[in-house]
């Protein structure tokens, strides 16, 4: 996943393979007009018909899942079910292309490797017809409506309930259980998630009510300010946090879950406490190095918390149903020395 959690570019691939596979497969997803139900999902004996972005999709089996996008693996990891095909990771990855909580999983499960997708801005169709899926979950996903159309020719299709790559990490679980009949398992997980984060905020008081302002910065020093439509912020939210006013007042439009900012304007990016994502020191360096980071004000004050590091990043960026006991301690430590200054 990368720092602005938007789809890895890449090749668009196998269209020819979709239109002969439309013929050969027949799975076909269930109808993109609205529902009259106000639920997210309701079940029957012809399936489960859950509500998104392009409408509704009834999946009827799941006995082959392919996910796409980020965390629905996990969900259906965490669920005891192994996907046949997920996208191969780079951003914190190992070099098989899993993340290590999603390879650790695997291993503690004695399941094999699922079959990994090529990660790009469009998905690999090809490969996921080769899955021969049941349902493609792609409930934390960035597809477009022409790309939920394409892939549901091949199975029946989940996208995402509202913004694109804004999903909440809670609704990617409890989607994942309701799609594969495991709800009850599903809020088990969820409350697990809820404890241990309540658990930090309940040991640091002070994060109540400081404002933050989230920012990543890639090596080649674009800034990328994370909005309330981000699960990032979301869980900060969670931790105690507020989203600081100027977030908001400085969103140029750009993307619902992120805006860049220049280095001239960081700082009018006013809040209680700073968050750096950053990839590694370098890039630590080049952040450092801008005259409009040295005028920020919560530099100057040293309250700034700093995540280094892809896999720690990630783990965060938002949370799975996996990955947040990887780095955790280290974050929330973070966060309070930045506090405490």
């Amino acid at each position: 996943m990368s720092l602005s959690s938007s789809p890895r570019r890449g090749p668009v691939r196998g269209l020819l393979a979709l239109l002969a596979a439309v013929a050969m497969l027949a799975l076909v997803a269930c109808g993109s007009g609205g529902s009259d139900s106000d639920a997210a999902g309701s079940g029957s004996s012809d399936g489960v018909t859950i509500k998104h972005a392009f409408g509704t999709t009834t999946v009827k089996k799941t006995d082959r899942i392919v996910t796409w996008g980020w965390g629905s693996d996990d969900a259906t990891l965490a669920l005891g079910e192994t996907p046949v095909a997920i996208p191969k990771q780079e951003y914190g990855a190992n070099a098989e292309g899993l993340m290590p909580w999603t390879a650790e999983k695997l291993k503690a499960e004695g399941a094999s490797t699922p079959a990994l997708l090529t990660n790009g801005d469009e998905p690999p169709y090809d490969q996921i017809i080769k899955a021969k899926p049941d349902v493609i979950l792609a409930t934390y996903s960035g597809i477009t409506k022409d790309q939920y159309d394409k892939l549901s020719a091949i199975a029946p299709t989940v996208a995402y309930p509202g913004k694109p790559w804004s999903t909440p990490w809670r609704e990617v679980i409890e989607t994942t259980g309701k799609v594969l009949g495991k709800e009850k398992q599903a809020d088990e997980v969820i409350a697990g998630i809820q404890k241990t984060v309540q658990q930090a905020a309940d040991a640091h008081p002070e994060f109540q009510g400081r404002s933050i302002a989230a920012v990543a910065t890639d090596p080649n020093g674009t800034n990328y300010v994370y909005t309330p439509d981000d699960p990032r912020v979301e869980f900060l939210e969670d931790l105690g946090f507020t989203s600081a006013p100027a977030v908001k007042s400085l969103y140029n439009g750009d993307i619902s879950f992120y805006y860049t900012l220049s280095s001239e304007k960081l700082d009018a990016l006013k809040s209680d406490v700073l968050l750096e994502y950053l990839e590694d020191a370098k890039t630590e360096q080049t952040f450092n190095a801008s005259p409009g980071v040295r005028t920020m004000q919560q530099v100057k004050d040293g309250a700034v918390a700093k995540v280094v590091g892809p896999s720690v990043i990630s783990s965060v960026s938002p949370p799975t149903a996996l990955s947040l006991d990887y780095s955790l301690d280290t974050y929330v430590d973070a966060l309070a020395k930045a506090v405490k200054q």
